[in-house]
Parts: C-alpha cells; structure tokens; sequence
C-alpha cells in the first residue's frame, strides 16, 4: 500500500536517484497544446509563520488563464516522481501507467519514512532538490507519505513549479500561492481519512484557476450497492481512461487544470459525435437557424416541428443518438450489438421561443459572464454540452412556456445517486438501458436530445442539498458530474441549464 507499505525495513542507506530512460514516443496528442512551465526555484519562506511563499502578487480578481503555446508532446515533458510513497513496488500499477504515457521520468528513492515520530523532513530535501536543479522537471508529483516531502519543498520554497499530490497527507495544511497544484482522493481513503469539503477548503488555499480537486467518490445507494464507489488509498480510478498521464497534462497545461481536464473529457465521444454537434450548435440561438416556426420565434400553437429524414439536421442528430463512447461504459451496458439496428420513427425539432428566449437565452448570458467573471473564457462546446434525457412528461417538457425542467421538483429514481437536480446522459443507450424513456402505446419508445449550460462541473454527492460547492471566493461550481475521469451523466441544478431540443421516437 502506498501509506503504510513503503516504509523502509532496514537501515537507511544513502539516497539515490534512479534515471528511467523515456519511452518510444507516444501517439498522444492534446488539444489546445500547451505551454512549458519553468522549473521551480528559490525564495526565502516565511518559517516563523509557516506561511507558503507566493510566485507572484495576487489580485482581487483572478488572472486570465495562460494561452497555450506550442505543441504539446508527452515525450518531452520532464516529471520527478518523489518514490517514497507512490508504491513503486506495491503499487506498481500507479508507475506503469505513467512509464507508458510516454513522460520522461526520473524517480527519487531510499528516502526515509518521513511518518516516523520526529522525522527531520529538512534533512533529506537537498536529495530531492539536487535532483530537481539535475533534472530540471516540468513537474514534481508526490503520493501518500511523499506528500510530508513536497509540503516542505513548498513552505521552503524550493519547488514552485507544477505538482500533482495523490492522496491529502496530514501535513498538507495549504497549498502554495501561484502555482500549479492537483490534488486526488477519493472517499474511502483507508489511511487518510478526510471529510469532502475539509478537502475542498484546502484546495481553495491554492491560487484561483490554478488548482484541480480530483477526488472520487461513492454515489448513492442503488438497491443494496452503489453505482460508482471512491477510491481507496491506492486510487483505483487513476490507472483507467489515461487518468494520471491527463492529470500530468493537467497541471503542466500553462492553463486553468480543471479547464484542461474537461478538454480531456471529448476523446470518450466519437469525432464524428463531435462533428454533428458543432454542427448543431452550442448556444440556445444557433438553434434558431434551422426552426420553421413563423419569423423564427417559435410562438406558434404547436411547438414540434417534424425534421426532414433526408436532411442533414436529421442525420446529425441521428449520429449523436446511435454514437458509441470510445472506450467502455462504467455502467452495463446491455446488448451493445442491439444499439446499432434501432429505427429511428421520427425526430421533431422543439421549437419553444418563450422558453428559450425567457429561460435558456439567459442562463446561458449569466454563466458566460460568471465564467469570465473568474477570469476564464467561456466556450461553447466546453462549457456547453448535448446529452440525452429520458422523462414520461416529455409532452410537459416541451410545451411548458417557462421551463421544462424542474431540478427541485425531478423524479426520485435517481436523485439520491448524485445529489438534486435534473439528470442527462451523454450517451443515448445509457437512457435506454436505464428504462428513463416514456413508453408509447405502441410500443415505441421517446427520449429528448438537449442542450446542457454546464460551466464548470465538479462531482456529484447524494448529500448536496441542491447548492453546489464553491470553486474559489464567491463562484460555486455550475453542475455535477458522476465522475471527474470520464463523466457519463451530468446534474444540473438550474430550470435554465438546459433546453429539450430534439424529441427522438424508436424502437
């Protein structure tokens, strides 16, 4: 285990580094590229008050994010990896995944346990700061009891570039000012055993739009088990989907991390998913463009507009319903086969100007400025999102004048699972498989396509009460998500965060 299991059962020897040549490059590539970091420096900490140095002056406003620069290769991204903790041969997982993203790695070994009563950390920093003036890393990361290491590189102010600190250890008591820093855990830590917010207090220690809580944890009950569940110490959900290798990217991004791990997020759809959903559109205006509603103002009698099967509108909405995510669902996935041979009876346009114009237009405005008022870009398509719904009011959704969805006032089936709030699906068939879909007489079956307002989401909790947390000063998070890694399900919590688009009939 990396908490108790890496403590050295024989004398000490004299520290060493161990070089790990890089890998064959790899074929991994990210958009936006990103810029590099320098590596960190020195500058003389406040030890009295044990207060973290800052790189830099802050403001009362959040600096704009950093724009990317160059091409990002993983190949040549420098990362050390502080070995006491991170299980090197207990949790050897952890370092393959990170060996075969591609990154050059050198680790620091034979440190001390620093966990033992009255262990000096001081004495042994210069092994881990001669290796970092040697290496020169565009990113230090820590695990476990590692983390009493890069705490006192912080306080001392010899590491201030980028870092990634898997599992909060107890001498974590804040994060440094003006740089880089993400922090995993996940609820069923075994050793460190921490209350969510108490976590999400100490990231909000770190500088604005400079750090990244990636934590697990469990949904709520489903029957007599869970959905999902949170990590354990050893962070389970770190050695799938490219999670700690995207982690990595995340802090080295020269950006917001959380903004770089959302982009990380469109390589689980299909880019032909992608495709037809710019061509859509990811703003409740560019809807308008394709309605057949007098003027365009979707204020006639019938709101349902049927769409053409010859047309591209339809075929782009039928990609989204029939697209497959890249990698496996987490939940089950019954019959996948099946997926493919569905007929599509009929797609109707929603064409609702009273509801778009009074409800979705302007959530829309207020997240844009809330984002930007953070010193973020707002960007549809990132910010935005399509995903599935499926309601047996589907005839109440999209008729009502004001809005069609209710967050406060949703079914039960699923509001436990990640907290109050209307529930989509990025995936179609999750809807299905669900049984979420409105039955029809016939047989037939109904779901809707919607445009979601998302923000910035952070992970759901069957014990939100409806308000989300806050991100940093008086900015709370705008959704929720069942999962930082690779989100399949999306919680809104705001009647204005999302607009039914499209009513989908199959069989």
């Amino acid at each position: 285990d990396g908490a108790a299991g890496d403590a050295q059962k024989r004398p000490p020897s004299p520290p060493h580094i161990v070089v790990r040549p890089p890998l064959a490059p790899s074929a991994f590539t990210l958009t936006p590229p990103a810029a590099t970091l320098p590596a960190g420096g020195v500058s003389s900490p406040n030890l009295a008050t044990g207060t973290l140095p800052a790189s830099g002056t802050s403001s009362p406003r959040p600096a704009p994010e950093a724009p990317p620069t160059g091409p990002y290769d993983r190949t040549q991204k420098r990362v050390l990896i502080i070995g006491t903790g991170f299980g090197m041969e207990l949790n050897p997982a952890q370092f393959q995944v990170v060996r075969d993203a591609g990154f050059q790695i050198r680790v620091v070994t034979t440190l001390p346990n620093p966990e033992n009563p009255q262990f000096p950390v001081h004495t042994f920093l210069p092994t881990i700061t001669k290796a970092i003036k040697e290496f020169d890393p565009h990113l230090v990361v820590s695990a476990s009891k590692g983390g009493a290491y890069i705490s006192q590189l912080w306080l001392t102010g010899q590491w201030k570039g980028p870092s990634v600190v898997i599992n909060r250890h107890p001498a974590l008591m804040a994060l440094p000012k003006g740089q880089t820093v993400v922090l995993c855990h996940g609820s069923n830590d075994e050793y460190y055993q921490y209350k969510r917010e108490d976590i999400e207090h100490l990231v909000r220690s770190g500088s604005p739009n400079r750090v990244l809580l990636y934590y697990t944890g469990n949904s709520g009950l489903l029957g007599r088990g869970y959905t999902r569940e949170g990590d354990r110490h050893n962070m389970a959900s770190l050695l799938v989907y490219d999670c700690l290798p995207r982690l990595f990217d995340a802090a080295m991004c020269g950006g917001d991390p959380e903004i770089s791990l959302m982009l990380s997020w469109n390589r689980f759809v299909t880019q032909e998913r992608l495709t037809a959903e710019a061509w859509l559109g990811y703003n409740p205006r560019d809807l308008r463009k394709l309605w057949q509603s007098e003027e365009q103002k979707g204020m006639d009698e019938n709101v349902l507009f049927a769409v053409d099967p010859s047309s591209e509108e339809y075929r782009m909405v039928e990609v989204c319903f029939r697209a497959q995510p890249t990698v496996p669902r987490a939940y089950h996935d019954m019959n996948p086969g099946m997926w493919t041979h569905l007929t599509i009876h009929k797609i109707e346009r929603v064409e609702n100007g009273m509801q778009e114009d009074g409800n979705a237009e302007p959530y829309y405005r207020s997240l844009a400025r809330g984002i930007e008022n953070q010193g973020l870009e707002f960007r549809p398509g990132l910010h935005t999102k399509w995903a599935f719904h499926g309601s047996s009011a589907v005839d109440d959704i999209v008729n009502n004048p004001i809005s069609g969805f209710q967050p406060l006032m949703s079914g039960h089936r699923a509001a436990a699972l990640w907290g109050p709030g209307t529930y989509f699906a990025r995936d179609a068939k999750y809807v299905y498989d669900g049984g979420f879909c409105k039955m029809l007489p016939d047989g037939g079956k109904v779901m809707l396509l919607c445009l979601l307002m998302t923000g910035i989401p952070c992970l759901g909790d069957p014990n939100h009460p409806g308000v989300l947390p806050v991100r940093h000063g008086r900015h709370r998070y705008s959704s929720s998500v069942d999962c930082l890694s690779n989100p399949e399900i999306y919680v809104t919590q705001n009647p204005g965060a999302a607009y039914p688009a499209y009513v989908i009939t199959f069989s």
